[in-house]
C-alpha cells in the first residue's frame, strides 16, 4: 500500500498519464483501482482531515478551526470531455475549483464544477459540502471571502448555516495590487495546488475525480510537513 501511495504521489506531482507509470512502481491498473476505490469510499477526505488535525496540533492550534477562507480558481480542461463551461469574464473554457481552507491554508472542503456557474452558486455547493461534515468543525464561526460573494449571499449563509460570511474588500480608490488580510492564505493554497503538475490543467473526465486529485495533492503537501 505504501508503494501504491508513492505511485499516486508520483502521478499528481509529475502529471503523467496513468499508463506511463514507471516500472519500479506498481502496475498502473492497481494504482488506479485503489485511487478510485478510496475516492468512492471517501477515504481521501478522511485522510485529509486526519493529517490536517495533526499539523494543526503541531502548530499549536486546536483541532477545529474557528475561521475559514473561501475562494475559487478557474482552470482549463483538456479534450477528455466531462463537465466544462466558458467563463466570459476570465476567457477560460473549463472548470472552477471552489475551496475552503483554514488559516494555515489547509483544505477543509472542495467542489469542482463548470466554469460558467456563478460564484455565489458555486460557493453554495462547497458550503453545503462543508455542512455535511460540520461535526468535524464545531468551532467554525466565520468565513472570509472577497467582494464577489457580497450581497444577499451573506444573509443566506448566516440564515442557512449560522456562519458569518465576512467580506474582505480592497481599500477604496486603490487600483494597484494590495495584499489583503486573510485572502492571501487561500491564494497561497491555490499556488501549492497548481505546483502539482497534474493540477496545472484539469485532465479528468469526472469532477469527482478532479476533487479527489486535489485532496490527494493536499495529502502529499501535508505529509511533507510532518
Amino acid at each position: 500500500m505504501r508503494d501504491v501511495l508513492n505511485a499516486l504521489f508520483y502521478v499528481v506531482k509529475g502529471g503523467i498519464p496513468w499508463r506511463q507509470m514507471p516500472n519500479d512502481l506498481p502496475p498502473w491498473k492497481t494504482v488506479y483501482y485503489y485511487f478510485r476505490k478510496f475516492q468512492k469510499l471517501g477515504i481521501w477526505q478522511e485522510l485529509n482531515d486526519g493529517i490536517r488535525e495533526k499539523i494543526r496540533v503541531k502548530a499549536g492550534r486546536k483541532l477545529s478551526p474557528s475561521a475559514a477562507i473561501l475562494d475559487s480558481q478557474s482552470v482549463k480542461t483538456t479534450l477528455v470531455g466531462g463537465q466544462r463551461g466558458y467563463a466570459a469574464g476570465k476567457s477560460v473554457k473549463g472548470r472552477k475549483r471552489h475551496i475552503l481552507v483554514d488559516t494555515l491554508g489547509l483544505l477543509l472542503a472542495v467542489v469542482v464544477h463548470r466554469d460558467d456557474i456563478d460564484e455565489r452558486r458555486g460557493a453554495g455547493f462547497v458550503l453545503a459540502r462543508l455542512n455535511k461534515i460540520r461535526v468535524n468543525f464545531p468551532r467554525l464561526k466565520v468565513i472570509f471571502a472577497d467582494g464577489g460573494y457580497s450581497g444577499d449571499f451573506e444573509t443566506q449563509v448566516k440564515r442557512t448555516y449560522k456562519w458569518l460570511l465576512e467580506i474582505i474588500r480592497k481599500p477604496f480608490g486603490i487600483k494597484m495590487f494590495v495584499l489583503l488580510p486573510k485572502r492571501w492564505i487561500v491564494e497561497r493554497t491555490f499556488a501549492w495546488l497548481t505546483n502539482q503538475r497534474r493540477l496545472s490543467v484539469d485532465y479528468e473526465r469526472s469532477v469527482k475525480v478532479s476533487e479527489a486529485m486535489i485532496q490527494l495533492a493536499m495529502i502529499r503537501i501535508m505529509i511533507r510537513r510532518l
